[in-house]
Parts: C-alpha cells; structure tokens; sequence
C-alpha cells in the first residue's frame, strides 16, 4: 500500500464547538502525535480523507504537509470516530510512522466460499492482528471456507500473510467456527416438544 499525500491546517479552536465549526468547513478535526512529538492539532480535508479510506482501508498511511511548516510527516490512522447517521468522519488520531518500522494493526478479515450444505458460519473476529512494516500493510484478508464441515475452525494460522509480517496473536486464535444448522425437521421437533410442555403446564389450571 503506498502512501497518500494529504494536506492539513494547523488547528487553533478546540471543544465542541470548535470542532462543529472545523466540520462545517469541510475539514476533519485531528490529532497527530507519536514518536516524543508533542501532540499537534490539525485539520484534514474530508473529501480527502474519506476518499484515501475508502480506496486503501482503515491501515492507509498519508503523507501530511502541514500548512507553515517545514517537511511532511508519515502517519496512521490509530483512532478514527464516524457519525453512523450522516456519514460522515467526526475526529482522527493520527500515529507518526517511520519508514522501515514495524506497527502492530488490525487488518479486515472476509471470508469467502460457501460452507459445508446445513452448516452455520459463526464470525469470532472479523479482524485479524498483525506486525508489518509501516509501508507495507495490507488492506484486507481472504480465506476460504469452501466445502468446511461442521466442526470446522477458521484459525489466525489459516491466514496467508505477505512477506515481512507476521501474526500479533496466536495462530489458534479463532476467527470463524462452522456448526451445524438446524434442519427443518429438527425445528419442527422443538416446536412440537415446546407445545407440549406448554399444555402439561396449562393442564392443571384448566381442571
């Protein structure tokens, strides 16, 4: 994944206020820190931003050119809040990277394939953690469930990951498991042996 120029503005007005004032200036509030720096306050350009998370995920790395100073600086997106309603990226905290160093980051998990015939894929995690160099982080996994039988285990280890990473949990860490559906005749059964109980219990009232 290579990284996406953005630029910022230095940000003066904090609280509440000042945030729904940065918002409606078609800017993200944000926060970049890491590395002994001190903390600094910024503004991203949504548009921008939404559209670099949309094409490279969550782990996309940007290069931020800070109106009035000097340089740019490698950051990831450690903490990102969305309004659900409008859509919309409400704050950023952004973590200073170096290039060649290792970051520990949640990438998506999707898996494809159908399961076994009257089996039930049960999600654990939909996000598996690993340690990559900064500026080669995956977008997402793929893993295949074709044909698993109840019983089944989609594993951390049963993630094939790119050169130079490696897993941040163990690889029995569970992800997916596959169990058996309930047929219809098994439905049916409970449905049955439920109304019975229902009348036993009712019977006494009813004399």
């Amino acid at each position: 994944m290579s990284e996406v120029k953005i630029s910022a503005e230095p940000r003066t007005e904090f609280g509440k206020g000042g945030a729904r004032r940065t918002r409606r200036a078609g800017l993200v509030p944000a926060v970049l820190y890491g590395h002994g720096e001190k903390p600094q306050h910024i503004a991203l350009p949504a548009r921008e931003f939404a559209a670099a998370i949309r094409h490279g995920g969550l782990n996309q790395v940007f290069t931020i050119d800070i109106n009035g100073a000097s340089g740019t600086t490698l950051a990831l997106p450690k903490a990102i809040q969305r309004d659900p309603i409008k859509d919309t990226y409400e704050h950023v905290d952004l973590i200073i990277v170096k290039r060649g160093e290792k970051v520990q980051v949640d990438v998506p998990v999707t898996l494809v394939g159908e399961a076994a015939r009257n089996t039930l894929v049960v999600n654990e995690s939909t996000t598996l953690a690993i340690v990559a160099e900064a500026m080669h982080l995956p977008s997402g996994f793929e893993v295949s469930i074709e044909g698993l039988e109840a019983g089944s285990q989609v594993t951390a280890g049963d993630v094939t990951l790119p050169q130079g990473s490696e897993l941040a949990v163990e690889p029995d860490f569970v992800l997916a498991i596959i169990s058996q559906a309930q047929t219809a005749e098994q439905l049916e059964g409970g449905e049955a042996a439920e109304t019975e109980t229902v009348e036993e219990t009712e019977a006494p009232a009813a004399e």
